[in-house]
């Protein structure tokens, strides 16, 4: 195994633009490397990418190798796969961190299983094994309940997808210097085997919540469905997002998309206010590094309180209205 060495991070672009998923893998590879004394490598496919490639190398990368083809100028599975599989093949890194994105998903296990390799999806942690030399790839389990560790001692590279909002990106440094390398792989059209007919692009208007910097979420405590236009109400006048726990997904008044926590996504928004969130530790995991959390509860044992800023205890219909009052007087004072 002495031959595989480095960290490899499998970048995202869509129409020519990094995304944030690149640059979280980039942050958590960086500590990895440092601590093997290795390089951190980015890896980034698509077509007229070269002007995207220093700014890897400014988040952490010390060489950037892209392939830039016609036939990656949007994503299409078959040609993305077979281009990453031979520079992974070639370069022989220890280990490969793909974001848990929805082209990451589908990349990610096509790419072990041409590679040879293992792969642990959706981890919430890395970390190398003083012992081993391994890297210990942790990941939630049987719905959240159990978080599972594993290790691949024998099949390299050692591959996973980090769950976006989970890994913390480093400080972009514009001083620092690093190779960038261009890759040629030969695709043609025998490699494209999809059609893309259409492309329908979301509400840009939207924000996910894993970017939003005020959210206000929900647990089973808002009581009922009609209850959530208060939860909306306030993420509005507060100009933030609406998140959920899981048990309000599950009831089907708020899309999965919405949901943190271990099954969910992970946020670190400046401001968190959870309405009505008992706090099990599979919500926890999923929104704990917030800058400030404020918590309303009517449940002075509730266990979010132990990770909250500020705790209200009292009731949600009575409190949330005298929030939103509050918070429409302070925007019109101004």
């Amino acid at each position: 195994m002495n031959e595989y060495k480095d960290v490899l991070v499998v970048c995202e672009q869509r129409d020519g633009i990094l995304q944030n998923v690149s640059f979280e893998p980039i942050g958590k590879a960086r500590k990895l490397a440092d601590e093997l004394n290795e390089n951190v490598i980015a890896l980034l496919v698509g077509h007229d990418i070269e002007g995207q490639t220093e700014e890897l190398i400014h988040y952490g990368a010390d060489q950037v190798y892209y392939v830039d083809n016609k036939i990656l100028k949007r994503y299409i599975t078959e040609p993305y796969v077979k281009a990453i599989t031979k520079v992974i093949n070639d370069l022989k890194p220890q280990i490969v961190l793909f974001g848990a994105s929805t082209i990451g998903r589908d990349l990610a296990p096509r790419v072990s299983a041409r590679v040879g390799c293992g792969l642990t999806a959706d981890c919430t942690k890395l970390e190398i094994d003083e012992d081993t030399g391994l890297l210990n790839m942790t990941r939630p389990t049987f719905g959240g309940n159990l978080m599972a560790t594993i290790q691949s001692p024998d099949a390299r590279p050692q591959m996973s997808t980090v769950r976006p909002g989970v890994m913390q990106k480093d400080e972009k440094d514009s001083d620092r210097t690093g190779e960038i390398h261009e890759y040629e792989v030969k695709l043609d059209d025998s490699d494209v085997n999809v059609e893309i007919i259409e492309e329908k692009l979301a509400d840009k208007k939207k924000i996910k919540i894993e970017d939003a910097e005020i959210l206000v979420a929900v647990g089973r405590g808002i009581g009922s469905a009609e209850n959530m236009k208060l939860a909306y109400e306030l993420a509005d006048v507060l100009e933030g997002e609406l998140a959920t726990s899981r048990a309000v997904v599950d009831s089907g008044w708020v899309d999965k998309d919405r949901q943190v926590g271990q099954t969910g996504k992970t946020v670190r928004p400046n401001l968190y206010i959870a309405l009505g969130i008992s706090g099990a530790i599979q919500h926890l995991a999923g929104m704990e590094e917030s800058d400030l959390i404020i918590a309303i509860n009517k449940n002075p044992d509730a266990n979010i309180f132990n990770v909250a800023d500020v705790g209200i205890v009292g009731d949600i219909n009575e409190v949330v209205p005298e929030l939103i009052k509050k918070v429409k007087l302070a925007k019109a004072s101004k």
